[in-house]
């Protein structure tokens, strides 16, 4: 059975999508930026400073399933510039522990709102 996921400590969809579906024991995520909910603004500080609101706002949809990054078995991340990697790999290895999630990475020509990552994740509960 499919259940929409929405809190207001993320920001809210711009579009007509979910900010998370669960299907069972499945959380999905949608692609998350890094704009600060409360000031429903992009934070300031380029790629690291987006990167850290980007996990904020992933914990904040899971934690709504009694969920955590500890649940998180895919994670794809969407770059604007590929030389970005780097820092967001370093942000990226504050939020994790071994076993690692599975994931992909791409560089794609834009991203809404000209932000310069996005990241959506699958977890199991």
């Amino acid at each position: 059975m499919k259940k929409e996921i929405s809190t207001v400590n993320a920001p809210a969809a711009i579009g007509p999508y979910s900010q998370g579906i669960r299907n069972g024991n499945m959380i999905f995520l949608s692609g998350q930026l890094g704009i600060d909910p409360e000031k429903k603004k992009l934070v300031s500080g380029g790629v690291e400073a987006e990167a850290h609101q980007v996990f904020k706002n992933i914990k904040a949809v899971l934690s709504e399933e009694d969920a955590n990054l500890d649940d998180i078995v895919k994670v794809t991340v969407l770059l604007k510039d590929m030389a970005d990697f780097k820092t967001v790999n370093e942000v990226y290895s504050q939020y994790f522990n071994k076993p690692y999630p599975a994931r992909s990475a791409f560089a794609v020509k834009e991203l809404p709102l000209s932000v310069s990552i996005e990241i959506e994740v699958i977890a199991m509960k």
